[in-house]
């Protein structure tokens, strides 16, 4: 029990009572925490910009026998062109929910917080395809989760060239010959092959540095979509947001 000051970003938030609300921060330290913000839908509130949904921003929690509780906060980053973005707004709120589902408290979170950042900086500042920005995170997501697919031979015989299939149920790339007797994948062409590899091993900051045909941004959406519902056995679907 005690004070605690950590950076976060808030993925979901809540009204409770009359000016109160209830945070769910990610901090990189401390994994997901529920927080209480007393007072801060107060319109002179000191908590007002800095318990916003996607607000990132440095915290200092007080813990004690009921939970967590918001002494005060300092704004770092309000992505505000997602604000302002209807489709934007609609991605990044799909996204957050997926980081919601696979996150828990006390845990290690700076990589998945990491990349959350990341993509919502791409979100907000870039033009990007959102297609592409969503089967680039969940790939890189379902990599941190412990899920890597195999990305470099054939899954089946070992073979590293005459790569043309992704497996869902065998997880990662099949030879020709291979993936045609495999009823579970998906043809995919060599710049999609390229992305697919390069969505894992990628420096974190240079993770969406790159664009696709419209061909094969829907073989990589195809892919991450399927690998990442099956290896989580839930189905994310965008258009649940609103």
């Amino acid at each position: 029990m005690g004070l605690i000051k950590t950076n976060g970003i808030i993925i979901l938030e809540s009204n409770m009572g009359d000016y109160d609300k209830m945070l769910t921060l990610l901090t990189p330290g401390y994994g997901k925490i529920g927080c209480a913000a007393k007072g801060a839908r107060r319109p002179k509130s000191l908590l007002l910009a800095g318990t916003q949904f996607l607000c990132f921003g440095e915290y200092l929690l007080y813990k004690g026998t009921g939970g967590y509780h918001l002494n005060s906060c300092e704004t770092i980053e309000m992505f505000y062109n997602i604000r302002t973005d209807l489709d934007k707004l609609k991605y990044a709120s799909h996204i957050s929910k997926i980081v919601l589902d696979v996150t828990n408290e006390n845990e290690n979170s700076y990589k998945i917080l990491q990349l959350l950042l990341n993509t919502l900086y791409t979100i907000s500042e870039t033009d990007k395809n959102m297609h592409l920005v969503l089967a680039v995170f969940k790939l890189r997501l379902i990599h941190l989760l412990g899920y890597t697919p195999e990305i470099n031979k054939c899954r089946s015989c070992g073979r590293i060239d005459e790569i043309k299939y992704f497996s869902i149920k065998d997880n990662g790339f099949k030879c020709y010959t291979c993936g045609k007797i495999d009823k579970s994948t998906i043809e995919i062409t060599q710049g999609t092959i390229n992305a697919i590899k390069y969505s894992i091993v990628a420096p974190p900051t240079k993770l969406f540095s790159f664009n696709l045909t419209d061909k094969c941004i829907k073989e990589i959406e195809m892919v991450s979509k399927l690998y990442f519902n099956q290896k989580l056995d839930k189905e994310y679907k965008l258009e649940d947001i609103f």
